[in-house]
């Protein structure tokens, strides 16, 4: 039975982990290419949980769970840095989202990956890793949560959390290279809503994939 313990730094909401930071974490436990990670209680921070089976445990509260993941879609295309960097010019967060690790526009120790959109239901964001925190296979799966957040119609007026993710990363970025973080919408039912995201390199090679499936909190 393994042990993850989710710092501070890496929240979504104020007070629990990031989705995608959380699903990468759960991932890393697998072999497998892709994988799906199913969230179901807000994961705390800075407190010892259990991964028990390929399920995230908070003493009895199941936290999230993990399987073998499938795609049902190709990746979002690439965007150019350039095109990415002056869609990012357009960005705005609110209170809900500004202090979250990957998005959040007051956290100058987070990501900042602020996606603005470059087509209808497309939406993309530059982004170039530092040296200040270890890049793996987590800090990829944060990179690809976001973006399909902000790809979503009236996230303003109709804000959505992630409910489920399936991600698969090819490979790493290198510290200071430029990449571009991309996010799709792809329709809604009810009060879920679909998206995929992806990472790309400096020249272009795919990084990471990633769909997700979002709950609308109203």
């Amino acid at each position: 039975m393994a042990t993850l313990r989710i710092p501070s730094r890496f929240n979504g909401p104020p007070d629990s982990g990031n989705g995608g930071y959380v699903g990468g974490l759960l991932a890393e436990q697998h072999a497998d290419a892709a994988v799906t990670v199913i969230l179901r209680s807000p994961p705390p921070l800075d407190k010892p949980l259990e991964v028990r089976a390929g399920e995230l445990y908070d003493g009895d509260t199941l936290l999230a769970e993990s399987r073998i993941g499938e795609f049902d879609r190709d990746a979002p295309p690439s965007v150019p840095f350039a095109t990415a960097a002056e869609a990012a010019s357009s960005y705005r967060s609110n209170e809900m989202f500004a202090s979250c690790f990957v998005c959040g526009s007051g956290r100058p120790d987070g990501l900042r990956i602020e996606a603005g959109a470059v087509g209808d239901g497309l939406v993309a964001a530059p982004w170039i890793p530092d040296d200040s925190l270890p890049l793996g296979h987590a800090v990829l799966w944060a990179a690809m949560d976001c973006p399909g957040g902000w790809s979503l119609p009236d996230m303003f007026d109709r804000p959505a959390l992630l409910g489920s993710m399936t991600a698969a990363v090819h490979d790493l970025p290198e510290v200071g290279e430029q990449c571009v973080v991309v996010g799709e919408s792809h329709g809604e039912q009810g009060r879920k809503a679909f998206s995929s995201t992806a990472v790309y390199g400096a020249d272009n090679r795919l990084l990471g994939r990633a769909e997700q499936i979002w709950i609308r909190l109203k």
